[in-house]
C-alpha cells in the first residue's frame, strides 16, 4: 500500500512508519521538517505546513493516510477536504479524552463525547482538549463517510515516549530503595506500548477498517501494585514501596499525573484508566509483554544525556524530603 502519514517522525508517528515499513508498504511523511529530519532518509518527506500549506501534496495519490496530529476541527476538516479524492482511507488517531463524563468506569465507543460553547477555538486546555478531538472525529467522518477508522488511545508508553510518565516510574524502580508511590494500591492501570498500537493501526489499515475504537490495554486488570511489583520483578530491583496516603499528598501539593505519573486522584477522571476496550480486543489488538515493554523503555532511557530534565515524577530531593516527612506524621 501507500500510505501517506501526516507527522511521522516523533513518538507514535516513528513507529507507525516502522510498523509500515517492516510490513513492506510505500511511506510519505507530511510535516514540517523540525522533529528529527534526518531520521528516515530513505523515506519520503513532503515539508509543509498542514494549516496552509497543502498544495505541497497536490497531484499525488495515496491508498490511505494516518493522521498522528490532528487537534484543531478547522486544520483537521481542510486536511480532509483536500484529500477526499487522494487517498481512500482515512486514520485519525484521537484520544480517549473526548469523552464527556471520565468519571464514569467502562466507558465504551458509544459513550457521549465531550462538547464545548465555542467550537473555533484553537488553544488546547485540560477543558478543550477532548472536546477538540471529538469535533476533529466528526469533520473527518463528514468527508470520508464509512472510510474513516477512529482510534482513540489511552496512555501510549514505551521508547521515545517524550512525557515521561512511563519512564518515570520505570527508571525509579530500577534506581531501587525507598520509593513513594500513592495509594490506592488497587488504583486500576491502563496503558498501551506504542509498537503495539502502531502495528495494530497498520493492520487495520491494511484491512481497510472503519468505525470508532478505544485503544488501550492490557487485556487483564492491572493495579498500581501489580504494575510496580511486576516493574521490581522484571529489573530485579531492591525498591521497597511506601506507600502514602492521598490526603498527604494533597496537602503537601503533590499533583497527580505530573509529579506522581499514571496516579489520578481526581474522581473526575477515575474512569480514565478503566476504559472498556473489549472491541479494539475482538478485532485483533494484542498485547507484547509487560517485561519486554519496561526493559525497552529502560534501555531507551539510558540513551538521554545524564542532565536530561524529566518532565514528570519526582526529583530525588522532594522525594526524600516528603518521604521523611511521611514517617515523622506516622
Amino acid at each position: 500500500m501507500k500510505i501517506l502519514i501526516i507527522g511521522g517522525t516523533r513518538f507514535l508517528g516513528r513507529h507507525l512508519v516502522e510498523s509500515a515499513l517492516n510490513k513492506n508498504h510505500e511511506v510519505t511523511l507530511f510535516n514540517r521538517g523540525r522533529s528529527n529530519p534526518d531520521l528516515y532518509p530513505d523515506v519520503e518527506q513532503i515539508h509543509g505546513n498542514r494549516d496552509g500549506e497543502l498544495d505541497k501534496l497536490k497531484e499525488r495519490n495515496w491508498d490511505a493516510v494516518i493522521d498522528t496530529c490532528g487537534y484543531y476541527p478547522r486544520i483537521v476538516s481542510a486536511l480532509a477536504e483536500y484529500l477526499s479524492d487522494k487517498v481512500n482511507h482515512y486514520t485519525f488517531i484521537s484520544s480517549i479524552s473526548v469523552y464527556g463524563d471520565l468519571s464514569k468506569l467502562g466507558v465504551d465507543e458509544q459513550s457521549p463525547v465531550g462538547t464545548i460553547g465555542d467550537i473555533t477555538i484553537e488553544e488546547i486546555t485540560e477543558e478543550s482538549y477532548g472536546p477538540l478531538k471529538a469535533l476533529c472525529e466528526q469533520a473527518v467522518e463528514k468527508k470520508f463517510p464509512d472510510k474513516t477508522f477512529v482510534i482513540r488511545p489511552g496512555l501510549i508508553v514505551g521508547p521515545h515516549d517524550l512525557s515521561d510518565r512511563f519512564a518515570y516510574w520505570i527508571c525509579r524502580i530500577n534506581r531501587g530503595g525507598k520509593v513513594l508511590v500513592p495509594e490506592p494500591r488497587d488504583y486500576n492501570v491502563q496503558y498501551i506500548d506504542v509498537r503495539d498500537l502502531s502495528d495494530w493501526t497498520i493492520r487495520m489499515v491494511e484491512d481497510n477498517r472503519n468505525g470508532i475504537f478505544n485503544g488501550v490495554g492490557p487485556d487483564y486488570r492491572l493495579t498500581m501494585q501489580d504494575f510496580l511489583n511486576n516493574c521490581i520483578n522484571t529489573l530485579k530491583s531492591d525498591a521497597e514501596l511506601i506507600w502514602v496516603e492521598q490526603d498527604f499528598l494533597e496537602e503537601n501539593k503533590v499533583e497527580a499525573w505530573t509529579d506522581l505519573p499514571i496516579w489520578i486522584a481526581d474522581k473526575k477522571y477515575s474512569g480514565l484508566m478503566q476504559v472498556n476496550c473489549r472491541k479494539a480486543f475482538a478485532n485483533g489488538l494484542t498485547f507484547r509483554l509487560f517485561e519486554d515493554t519496561v526493559k525497552d523503555t529502560l534501555s531507551w532511557c539510558r540513551t538521554r544525556p545524564n542532565d536530561y530534565k524529566w518532565k514528570a515524577g519526582l526529583s530525588s530531593e522532594c522525594e526524600a524530603e516528603l518521604l521523611d516527612k511521611w514517617n515523622s506524621n506516622k
